[in-house]
């Protein structure tokens, strides 16, 4: 049996889950209840919650929560312009059936889940997107439920068939299914596109494709989006994405070295495979304010300070002075300045903070004053 929760319909670039309503947790290891690929049960539904919050389940809903329900399945990773064109159709579709619109999402992703069975972690992909903005998008997106089907040995080794019949049929009532044109699915991926359809027709749901999204020619992928960003080419990164791209959780406590040298920063945890960027960035932050705040930040391991290997992002936040912690932000990055360094001393660490400090201000006040001359052109024009 799946428990579920609901998520509040969230603010425009506000993160919408809390520690109240998920026990996801930012940073977590990934063998625990996480935010990049946990396992552990959602905290049970309060039936007096608003009715127009997205519910998410781990595993199929209860028995008596099985609604008919138009459906699409896959990763979802960053929930780029192709998933984006699966979602409007799904509400598309669902509006007009009359369907509750509904995601299914594994965890861990099942590239995740074999290289953890080889034991070597890197064949898995890194992640663009934790769970927890994962849900947060697709929130926003307008779904209804998300499935979070944990991926285990006994899915791995489940026939194309029964996961028909158990999952979608008996465990979500689906009515209609949306899928890439390449979904494949079952033992060995022995399931695609006709399996389905011919299921479908035996037991009563319709079954849909979409083929791949291009953007300018170039198909739209979580690989291309992961190709971007490893070339800090975050301009591109957002074409693809169709938004910034961000890294989002709670404020966390550090070792607080950082107001002892001028620079206190916005501690976030990353959790292992959540992203493979690393160096330092011009950022700013969504959710401490009306307004995003500008910063510096260094994502990576901190070799200077610690060799513990634990992955942080760092936020230094210009002329910032209110108390962050416990608070749950988005960084959004916008420009990478160099790669992460490991310095002999602290005073040389501390000069190099000087220098990316500089080039963050710079940055932002050379795009400020070309988005004022491009407005003030236009304002001329009219």
């Amino acid at each position: 049996m799946s428990e579920s929760t609901q998520l509040p319909v969230p603010a425009p670039l506000s993160a919408s889950l809390t520690d109240a309503q998920s026990d996801i947790r930012d940073g977590a290891s990934a063998s625990s209840t996480d935010n990049t690929c946990g396992s552990g049960p959602v905290p049970d539904h309060t039936p007096d919650q608003p009715r127009d919050e997205v519910r998410v389940f781990r595993g199929v809903p209860p028995s008596g929560q099985r609604p008919p329900c138009a459906l699409t399945i896959g990763n979802f990773d960053g929930v780029h312009l192709g998933h984006q064109a699966m979602l409007a159709a799904l509400r598309a579709a669902a509006e007009r059936l009359s369907l509750k619109p509904t995601v299914m999402v594994f965890e861990p992703h099942p590239r995740e889940y074999f290289a953890q069975l080889q034991q070597r972690p890197e064949l898995a992909p890194a992640r663009i997107a934790s769970l927890r903005d994962k849900l947060t998008s697709l929130d926003e997106a307008g779904v209804e439920r998300v499935i979070v089907q944990r991926f285990d040995a006994a899915l791995a080794s489940m026939p194309p068939e029964e996961f028909i019949r158990q999952i979608l049929v008996e465990g979500l009532n689906v009515r209609w299914l949306l899928v890439g044109d390449d979904f494949r699915f079952g033992a060995r991926r022995a399931g695609n596109l006709d399996t389905l359809r011919e299921a479908g027709a035996r037991l009563g749901f319709e079954v849909v494709s979409l083929p791949t999204v291009s953007a300018d020619g170039q198909r739209i992928s979580s690989s291309a989006i992961r190709t971007a960003l490893a070339e800090g080419d975050f301009a591109q990164a957002k074409k693809l994405l169709g938004h910034p791209y961000m890294i989002g959780g709670h404020v966390i406590h550090g070792r607080k070295l950082g107001r002892t040298i001028g620079y206190p920063t916005m501690n976030l945890g990353v959790a292992p495979g959540q992203t493979s960027l690393s160096g330092i960035f011009v950022v700013q932050v969504h959710g401490l304010g009306p307004q995003p705040l500008a910063g510096v930040a260094s994502l990576g391991v901190r070799p200077t300070i610690e060799d513990a290997g634990r992955v942080l992002l760092e936020t230094y936040i210009f002329d910032f002075s209110g108390d962050a912690y416990g608070k749950l932000v988005r960084v959004e990055f916008l420009k990478k300045i160099r790669d992460e360094a490991k310095f002999v001393d602290l005073p040389t660490l501390i000069a190099a903070i000087d220098r990316d400090v500089d080039h963050a201000r710079a940055w932002f006040d050379t795009t400020h004053r070309v988005q004022s001359d491009l407005a003030t052109s236009a304002t001329d024009r009219i």
